[in-house]
């Protein structure tokens, strides 16, 4: 449901095709918010046409459509900003890596938070020089703009996983010394359960 409103979102803009839109996704959402194919984005722009969602703005060369959101789709794009769910569904692989560092010998955990640490501190970099130039463009005292702000919530999210790996990096021998009863006590559980039972003499 979500692809069906970033594709609302990007068309809110201006007009676009579906590889306009593809690529607007590599550019801007792939990386930091919503992952999109191909082979989705056409048959999605397809639904949202049959809803008059979106409509047919111009048609070029090889088929080439270019589409534009209607007044209901923005209604229902709004309607959906405006309600958000209760709680959010969330699939985060790298989230569920950090869920699981105890699998991990300390050393092996300490290896992964370095590359955490180093990846994000390489994305920080690179999204503070954008921002330093997109800053420079927008001239001294502009009001910053919606992308601006976004761009700020990238920052600072960055800044704060650089941060974290490299507490928890320096914190994981202490959390290993502290989760190894645990670790003892379920091998003890998992070693009785495998022990054969006595042997029941058959009845004469």
């Amino acid at each position: 449901m979500s692809l069906r409103y970033a594709l609302l979102g990007l068309l809110a803009d201006e007009p676009a095709s579906g590889y306009d839109l593809t690529k607007k996704f590599e550019r801007l959402l792939q990386r930091y918010a919503w992952h999109a194919q191909h082979s989705q984005v056409y048959p999605e722009l397809t639904r949202l046409a049959a809803d008059r969602l979106v409509e047919v703005a111009a048609e070029g060369p090889r088929g080439r459509r270019t589409y534009a959101i209607t007044d209901l789709g923005r209604e229902d794009l709004r309607r959906w900003m405006l309600n958000p769910p209760e709680f959010f569904s969330v699939r985060n692989e790298f989230v569920l890596r950090l869920f699981l560092l105890s699998t991990l010998e300390p050393e092996q955990a300490k290896a992964l938070l370095r590359l955490v640490a180093e990846a994000n501190d390489k994305e920080l970099k690179e999204l503070t020089d954008r921002v330093r130039q997109f800053d420079a463009n927008a001239g001294p005292g502009a009001a910053p703009s919606m992308q601006r702000m976004v761009a700020e919530f990238g920052l600072r999210s960055f800044q704060l996983m650089v941060d974290w790996a490299r507490w928890a990096h320096d914190h994981i021998d202490d959390a290993a010394a502290a989760g190894k009863p645990a670790r003892n006590r379920a091998k003890r559980t998992t070693a009785r359960a495998k022990r054969p039972g006595p042997r029941t003499a058959p009845a004469r």
